[in-house]
């Protein structure tokens, strides 16, 4: 599975309201400056946000970006599929982006493929923003830990 730049970037600028839930808002320009996003994006991805009913705005000097809920109501699931479409790996195990496959019948690797979206759909729709921002960054030695076979082309 891969995201987008734009589901990245709406996640990263997500994270930091967390970090920052029930202390006001932040400015855009600095919620783009903390997450490395330009700003015209940003002011693109907060719109869409907003639509969403997950952010909301206020104007003037003191203005800036929060979450309008509450973070335990918002999982990642919501926002890859907000952004990105589809959480499966590839489209004839898709319940929105399907497209039936000639070879359908006789396909084994498909269970494979299936039982992938199913596990990522689990953890990604249980993966609140709440619970999430409790967990600590990812380790360059967990990404390369010794004992995991096949990481080539991850």
């Amino acid at each position: 599975m891969r995201i987008s730049k734009k589901t990245d970037y709406a996640l990263r600028a997500l994270f930091t309201l967390v970090e920052n839930y029930g202390r006001g808002p932040i400015p855009i320009r600095e919620l783009a400056r903390r997450n490395d996003v330009p700003k015209r994006f940003l002011e693109q991805i907060v719109l869409d946000l907003k639509r969403q009913g997950w952010v909301d705005s206020l104007p003037g000097v003191r203005g800036g970006i929060r979450l309008a809920k509450p973070p335990s109501k918002i999982t990642m699931g919501e926002v890859v599929r907000h952004f990105d479409g589809i959480i499966a790996p590839i489209e004839c195990v898709s319940t929105s982006g399907y497209k039936r496959c000639s070879q359908e019948p006789m396909c084994r690797f498909r269970r494979v493929f299936l039982d992938a979206r199913n596990y990522v759909t689990k953890l990604m729709d249980g993966a609140t923003l709440e619970s999430v921002a409790r967990g600590l960054p990812v380790a360059e030695k967990e990404v390369f830990a010794p004992g995991f076979v096949g990481g080539e082309g991850i």
